[in-house]
């Protein structure tokens, strides 16, 4: 094995070359996530970019949801080596003052975009990201999120937005660890056995003064698995919001969210209230390659200089009849004491939950 560019940085956290990852985990992952949307949810932007270094795979997507259309473009190619490069195919990110400003590109027939990112509040880093099956972790990773604006061009499906920093906000992490990646583990005992439920809220908001920071991660008799709650404001003053306690509004015969209530703690022990609307949506596992989705996965071999493109409707029977078992990402209008804020209300309830009152996987809402 080859040195990366990379061991001429003094960045080294293992007696190792940076060509390699500590870790001999086939999951292990490194990736961004972004979104962009406007004040009224008409026009939702979500991508990605990863690589997975065991799998020797690097991959991106862009998904972009205007009316009753999904549009999704995905890239993905061998991984040779390790670098401060993150391109692949028709797209690129580039770290322009890091842990404040990105310029996102994508460049394909049916979607494009030149959009910049500059973070409204300084990036947080979250709890640790742990989930098990059995004795098993299939999530340990670390993450930071940051709110911001975006500016520049997207174009999709023959149609031009200006992308105006004034109305265009969004949300962005980054992560790495392990999660399942690539081609499915062979199935086992825990496969099997852990087919209970999951139950998981993240919202992000910005608003003029501060940012929010919110994580429930359940299983699926109520046991909290994971919890964050902060609120960061413009100096670098971070504070912890307790234990949050999440009411979600479905729509009837569905567990397609409408609304929410977020209650949180300020430290003086002073209930601070969160009213989340939300504005728009898009599924994870329709074209972005998240759980569930059957036309690619985050980390599958596709070949090299591999590309794809997908539309939906997301009017039909098929689009609809998936939501239950995907993650969702709203676009969140939001609340507290008269101040406006916006971000996103990302939620998935999947299977058996006692809190919510679901007993498995096909029940709704009534």
């Amino acid at each position: 094995m080859k040195p990366a560019p990379l061991d001429e940085y003094p960045v080294h956290q293992s007696p190792l070359s940076m060509a390699r990852v500590a870790s001999t985990d086939r999951n292990f992952y490194d990736r961004n996530y972004f979104n962009a949307h406007d004040r009224t949810g008409d026009v939702y932007l979500i991508s990605g970019f990863g690589v997975y270094p065991n799998l020797g795979v690097t991959d991106a997507f862009v998904t972009v949801r205007h009316g009753n259309e999904q549009v999704a473009v995905r890239f993905s190619d061998a991984l040779e080596e390790r670098s401060m490069e993150s391109r692949v195919g028709g797209y690129r990110l580039e770290v322009v003052d890091p842990l404040q400003k990105v310029r996102l590109i994508c460049e394909h027939e049916e979607l494009s975009c030149d959009i910049t990112w500059d973070g409204s509040f300084p990036a947080v880093l979250e709890e640790a990201h742990i989930l098990m099956s059995g004795p098993r972790p299939i999530l340990d990773a670390s993450r930071f999120a940051q709110v911001g604006s975006w500016s520049g061009t997207l174009s999709v499906g023959g149609q031009d937005f200006a992308v105006d920093p004034q109305t265009w906000m969004g949300t962005r992490d980054r992560s790495w660890g392990i999660r399942p990646v690539g081609e499915p583990d062979p199935q086992g005992r825990m496969t099997y056995e852990n087919r209970g439920g999951h139950y998981w809220v993240y919202v992000p908001l910005r608003f003029d003064d501060f940012a929010l920071m919110v994580i429930v991660q359940e299983s699926e008799d109520g046991h909290r698995t994971l919890n964050h709650a902060t609120r960061v404001f413009a100096d670098g003053r971070v504070e912890q919001l307790g234990w949050p306690r999440v009411e979600v509004v479905y729509r009837s015969g569905t567990r397609h969210p409408e609304s929410a209530r977020i209650h949180l703690t300020t430290p003086k022990g002073e209930p601070l209230v969160v009213d989340v609307e939300s504005l728009g949506f898009i599924s994870l596992s329709h074209g972005a390659g998240y759980g569930g989705d059957p036309e690619w996965t985050h980390g599958e071999w596709r070949g090299e200089n591999w590309s794809s493109s997908s539309s939906f409707d997301t009017t039909s029977a098929e689009f609809l009849g998936r939501l239950p078992y995907s993650t969702i990402d709203h676009v969140a209008k939001a609340t507290i004491d008269g101040q406006v804020g916006w971000g996103m209300f990302e939620h998935a309830a999947m299977g058996r939950h006692d809190p919510s009152g679901f007993v498995g996987w096909t029940d709704m809402a009534p």
